[in-house]
């Protein structure tokens, strides 16, 4: 009496199948629909680091990857040059003087309470609520947001092409070889 049936496989006997991964999930706010409030969020293979719900830590998260939170988050977020996304069942808090969010895009779907540092760009959706001061040189607030707190507006940060910078280099070297050659 046999057990189960044996396949015929081209790959030898003692083998294991390949082990199937799962897809890494992520959030991208700009694909969720303004008019749709259940609706939920469309999630893409793009942030680096997701915060699930349920999900509470306390004390300091630093890194180079993007990040989406949609757990609870007690002390400051620091990802310079990346986006971190609170998500719509997200909620940061900080309560030291230092900023709560520091990174070069935030979005809020969530509720943020501390200050805000976005050296690039900060939106606050619909359904997001910020208490405390916030720093950028962009900002978006969409109407049914809440926020509460001082805004500073700088200038972007300029942005360095090495391109340029390279062929600015060339020139004033060419020139400079001129000038010492029309000696």
């Amino acid at each position: 009496m046999t057990m189960w049936k044996q396949q015929s496989s081209s790959a030898p006997s003692g083998s294991f199948p390949e082990p199937v991964r799962p897809s890494f999930p992520s959030f991208d706010p700009a694909s969720t629909p303004h008019g749709s409030a259940g609706a939920a969020p469309q999630r893409q293979a793009t942030e680096g680091s997701v915060f699930t719900s349920g999900i509470t830590i306390r004390g300091e998260i630093s890194g180079l990857e993007a990040i989406y939170i949609d757990g609870t988050i007690e002390g400051e977020i620091n990802i310079p040059g990346e986006r971190v996304t609170v998500g719509p069942n997200g909620r940061v808090a900080s309560t030291a003087k230092t900023p709560c969010i520091s990174a070069r895009e935030i979005v809020v779907l969530g509720s943020v309470r501390g200050n805000i540092i976005a050296t690039d760009r900060l939106e606050i959706r619909a359904s997001g609520s910020i208490m405390g001061n916030v720093s950028t040189a962009r900002l978006k607030i969409e109407d049914g947001s809440h926020f509460q707190g001082g805004i500073e507006i700088r200038e972007p940060e300029p942005v360095h092409q090495p391109e340029e910078e390279a062929e600015q280099a060339e020139m004033s070297h060419s020139g400079l070889n001129y000038a010492q050659a029309s000696y």
